[in-house]
C-alpha cells in the first residue's frame, strides 16, 4: 500500500509538461521551403511521432511574429534566426535556443556576374540595395570595412523585399541579404547570374543561420531533447537519400514545392544543415554576441546560459 502510494504521488509532482500528450505548436519562420526540410521529413517519416510528439506545423503570416508569440505563450516552438535571438533576449524576451536547422549563414551580398563590380572595394559610389534595416546593413558595414569603405561611401536603397529583381532590372548594383540558396538559383534561372561575397569570409563572424527557440520556461521539458531527436534522425536520412528526400519533400505540397527554384535550393541547402542539432558551439554564440553589441544591435550580451540550452534525452 504505501508503494502505491509513493507511485501516485512521484507522478502527481512530475511537471505539466510530462503528463500532457506532449502536443508541440510549431511556428516556421516563413513560407515552407528547403531550409525546413528536416522538419517536413521528420513529419513525414514518422519520426516526431515515434517520439511521442504530436507536432503541429504553422507558418506565419508575419515572419517576426514566431519568436514573440513563443516569448508570450502562445506556441511552443519558433523557427528563426541567431542574430534575431541575440536582439529578443537583450530586449529581454524569455526565449532560449535549444536546437539549429541550418549551421551557416545564407545571408550574402550579392552583385551582377557580368557586372563591373569584381570586389566589395569595386562598391565605392554604387547603391546598395537591403530589405531590413540594421542587421542587413551591420553586415555590410563589416564588409565595407575590410576594403577600407564605410556605410558613407555607398547609397542605401530599401528594395522592400524585392532583391534579385532590384539587381537585375538595374535599380541597384548590390544587394545585401540575398540568401545564397535562394537569390543567386532564382538570378541563374532568369540568366542574370550573381556573384556573391560571404559575411563570414569578409570580417562577420560565423553564425547559425536558422535555429530552434522555446520559452525560457519550457528550457527542461524532456519534449524539446525528443524534437532534436527526430530532427537528428531526419538529417541523417536527408543525407543518406537526398534524392528519396526530395521526393517526398515536394510531395508534401507539390503545388508550391515542385519547382525549380526549390529543387536547387534543396541541393545547396542540404550541406548547410545541422548534423547534430542539439549541439551548441558556445563560442561561436559568445563571438557573435560581441558583434552584435559592438555594431550597436544589442545594448548587451546576457550570460549564455539565459538562452542557450542545449536538451539531454530522458
Amino acid at each position: 500500500m504505501k508503494l502505491i502510494a509513493f507511485v501516485l504521488f512521484a507522478l502527481f509532482a512530475l511537471p505539466a509538461y510530462a503528463q500532457s500528450t506532449q502536443k508541440l505548436t510549431v511556428l516556421l519562420d516563413w513560407f515552407t521551403n528547403p531550409d525546413h526540410a528536416q522538419i517536413i521529413l521528420a513529419q513525414e517519416l514518422g519520426y516526431f511521432e515515434q517520439g511521442g510528439l504530436d507536432v503541429e506545423l504553422i507558418e506565419p503570416t508575419d515572419p517576426s511574429l514566431p519568436p514573440k508569440l513563443v516569448a508570450a505563450g502562445k506556441a511552443d516552438i519558433a523557427i528563426t534566426y541567431q542574430p534575431q535571438l541575440h536582439v529578443q533576449v537583450s530586449e529581454g524576451l524569455p526565449l532560449v535556443r535549444f536546437g539549429t536547422l541550418v549551421s551557416t549563414p545564407l545571408n550574402s551580398l550579392v552583385v551582377l556576374a557580368d557586372g563591373p563590380i569584381k570586389g566589395i572595394g569595386d562598391l565605392a559610389g554604387k547603391k546598395v540595395g537591403y530589405s531590413v534595416g540594421g542587421f542587413e546593413t551591420a553586415l555590410l558595414k563589416s564588409m565595407l570595412e575590410t576594403e577600407g569603405l564605410t556605410l558613407d561611401d555607398v547609397s542605401l536603397v530599401n528594395v522592400n523585399f524585392s532583391l534579385s529583381p532590384s539587381l537585375i532590372t538595374g535599380n541597384v548594383d548590390a544587394v545585401i541579404g540575398a540568401f545564397r540558396n535562394f537569390e543567386l538559383n532564382q538570378m541563374d534561372i532568369e540568366n542574370h547570374p550573381g556573384l556573391a561575397f560571404y559575411p563570414e569570409e569578409h570580417g562577420v563572424p560565423v553564425y547559425d543561420e536558422l535555429i530552434l527557440v522555446a520559452n525560457s520556461k519550457d528550457k527542461d521539458n524532456p519534449a524539446l531533447a525528443r524534437f532534436t531527436q527526430a530532427i537528428q534522425q531526419a538529417t541523417t536520412y536527408l543525407i543518406n537519400h537526398p534524392e528519396q528526400s526530395w521526393q517526398l519533400f515536394k510531395n508534401t505540397s507539390p503545388d508550391t514545392l515542385d519547382n525549380e527554384l526549390n529543387r536547387r535550393a534543396w541541393v545547396d541547402t542540404l550541406p548547410r544543415l545541422a548534423l547534430r542539432p542539439a549541439a551548441v558551439d558556445t563560442q561561436r554564440y559568445i563571438n557573435f554576441a560581441q558583434f552584435m553589441k559592438a555594431q550597436g544591435l544589442v545594448e548587451s550580451t546576457p550570460e549564455l546560459s539565459r538562452y542557450i540550452v542545449e536538451p539531454v534525452a530522458e
